[in-house]
């Protein structure tokens, strides 16, 4: 029985439809029947697979397909999970969560992985149980065993017991990484806010020429907008951006003297009413990936957006 107030992050581990089936139907028609809100956030094919066997109580749920909403794991945090969980501050909520699948590539895993770690945080002392599964016939072994570091419950098919392995910031830390392969970019060097207006007309016309969507060209001004403002506000007043075409991906780094010390930073919704901190909340809406690496005297900030085939 879940106690008021206590946020609960379990990973469960499945081998097959009738494991993922057997923890998670009875998870969603249980909490239906006691009244409280629930949400499925899954890949396609599973959210087919479990809506058909909660049957006619399905309509009672909230279902979306994470490979849509969670493409880039920073943005489920604030327009998945609390953006259901929020408007219910006095009933438990209850949310199926599965933002890692075999499809996850190894540039989007790193996010993935610190995604995980960062739930803990970003509901600490919320009145939530999050159920995060994973297909442990189907992802790497390292996966499965950063799993059981990033949350502090494990379910298997069988059993369900703490996790000796919990230490989601040693997970944050591990994989605040730079992109790994990076070539030679295209550079602009930007000082003061004088400059924020020229680096986004180089970048628009630069990633036109790579390739990027007409319509994705706004996009990506956007992000270079937040980026370079952001840097310019809060590090050493001055930035590089720099472009490059990245496994099918227009890549856009701002590059920075200073350094990132909350790594929830851009994950969190923001209140209405409250002044200024959307800069990078905006940039993991519009990014398809964003990734951070930041250590004492220097910050880059990657955001990808897919190029068209």
């Amino acid at each position: 029985m879940t106690v008021a107030g206590e946020f609960v992050h379990p990973a469960l581990f499945y081998s097959s439809d009738e494991e993922y089936l057997d923890a998670l139907v009875p998870f969603v028609t249980e909490g239906l029947a006691s009244g409280e809100p629930v949400a499925v956030a899954v890949p396609g094919d599973r959210l087919r697979v479990l809506r058909a066997a909660v049957g006619a109580a399905a309509d009672g749920v909230l279902w979306l397909d994470m490979t849509v909403a969670g493409r880039n794991p920073g943005r489920i945090i604030p327009a998945v999970l609390r953006k259901f969980a929020d408007p219910h501050p006095d009933r438990h909520v209850r949310i199926v969560g599965e933002p890692i699948w075999a499809g996850r590539s190894e540039t989007e895993y790193p996010a993935c992985a610190q995604h995980e770690a960062l739930i803990n945080h970003a509901f600490a002392g919320r009145d939530v149980t999050i159920v995060c599964p994973y297909d442990t016939g189907a992802l790497d072994a390292h996966v499965v065993e950063d799993a059981r570091a990033t949350h502090p419950e494990v379910w298997e098919a069988d059993r369900r017991y703490t996790s000796a392995r919990y230490a989601p910031d040693d997970v944050v830390a591990r994989y605040n990484q730079p992109l790994p392969g990076v070539p030679a970019p295209a550079e602009f060097t930007v000082t003061g806010e004088t400059g924020v207006r020229p680096a986004r007309r180089w970048a628009a016309a630069y990633a036109r020429s790579l390739g990027l969507d007409e319509p994705r060209v706004p996009d990506l001004e956007l992000i270079v907008t937040e980026l370079v403002t952001n840097s310019i506000r809060h590090a050493t007043g001055s930035c590089r951006v720099h472009l490059w075409h990245t496994d099918g991906h227009l890549c856009c780094a701002v590059r920075d003297g200073g350094h990132l010390s909350d790594p929830l930073a851009g994950r969190l919704p923001r209140s209405p009413t409250a002044r200024g901190g959307r800069g990078l909340l905006l940039v993991h809406q519009l990014a398809d990936l964003v990734r951070t690496h930041t250590v004492a005297g220097s910050t880059t900030q990657y955001a990808l957006l897919r190029l068209a085939k």
